[in-house]
């Protein structure tokens, strides 16, 4: 086996939190290749970061990044909120942001891509950065929206830093208007998104199962009334219409003025700005939705450390 420095050994230690003995037996399988030997002590399990990967991860932060006509969102998440205010990681999820703007919306193109400054991809300053700070994380979305002409605007609600915080909203709109109106326009959109978080763009894009299910419920309340059949699919067609300004974006009243539909408010900006403005899409990515969050019992965990 090859041999390898106190430096090389103390470097690996530093980067994954596994035993000298560990660190020395990796390097050395590895001909003191630092990058191999992490892969190696994660495969056996000797990493701290592989150790970490069971736990669950449902804080952290969401990043937008943006350069115009393209802009990224992505959700890095990690175990406590305390780390999100972490600058080291804070620094990191940024940069990930930067990045997906060049890889994409695949997460796994991300994780794969060269991280700036670094002779790795992002998932392996990932893995130094749960051994330096100690706890689970992972990167769990990303999405990219671009337009051939216009803006991508962004908006992070809740912000901790600069594009950085626990709620983050893009907006594609395409026009040959301005860039500083479209800009204008498309944070207010984003603001609007953050708060009423819709189901769709428009009414064609609604998921039709949602539909038939609003519809089945309305259906059962409007029989209750026990008024005719014609009169009945009046009420639920009436009823379905003020389903779709609910939940369907340009259906929704604007919240900026609390009157206007976002569809006529993109009309008098258009207006304004002497070009058509269409919006083609949104993204809204809010920090730990979906993932399921581990309850802890204090009492039964002391009670299991005692036992042993």
């Amino acid at each position: 086996m090859a041999e390898v420095s106190a430096a090389l050994v103390k470097d690996l230690r530093t980067k994954t939190g596994a035993g000298m003995m560990d660190c020395k037996k990796a390097l050395a399988e590895n001909g003191g290749d630092i990058e191999q030997a992490i892969d190696w002590l994660r495969k056996k399990g000797l990493s701290a970061a592989a150790k970490k990967a069971d736990r669950v991860a449902a804080e952290g932060l969401v990043a937008v990044a943006s350069n115009g006509a393209k802009a990224a969102v992505v959700e890095v998440n990690s175990e406590t909120d305390f780390v999100a205010r972490n600058p080291a990681f804070q620094s990191f999820v940024a940069t990930v942001a930067q990045v997906a703007i060049d890889a994409g919306s695949d997460i796994e193109a991300v994780a794969a891509a060269a991280y700036p400054g670094a002779d790795k991809p992002v998932k392996d300053e990932l893995t130094n950065l749960i051994a330096t700070i100690g706890e689970n994380m992972n990167l769990r979305r990303a999405s990219v929206l671009e337009v051939p002409q216009g803006v991508v605007a962004s908006y992070i609600h809740s912000a901790t830093a600069p594009g950085l915080g626990r709620i983050g909203v893009l907006v594609a709109l395409e026009s040959a208007a301005p860039a500083d109106k479209l800009e204008v326009l498309g944070k207010q959109i984003a603001m609007h998104i953050a708060a009423t978080n819709p189901a769709s763009l428009d009414v064609a894009s609604l998921d039709q199962s949602l539909i038939a299910r609003e519809r089945d419920v309305l259906t059962e309340q409007a029989r209750a009334s026990g008024k005719p059949d014609n009169i009945i699919e009046k009420m639920i067609e009436g009823r379905i219409r003020k389903y779709y300004e609910e939940v369907v974006l340009l259906e929704q009243v604007f919240i900026i003025d609390g009157e206007t539909k976002v569809s006529k408010a993109v009309e008098a900006a258009a207006k304004d700005a002497g070009s058509p403005i269409k919006v083609t899409g949104f993204v809204r990515y809010a920090l730990g939705e979906g993932i399921e969050k581990q309850v802890s019992d204090f009492a039964a965990e002391v009670a299991a450390q005692a036992a042993r």
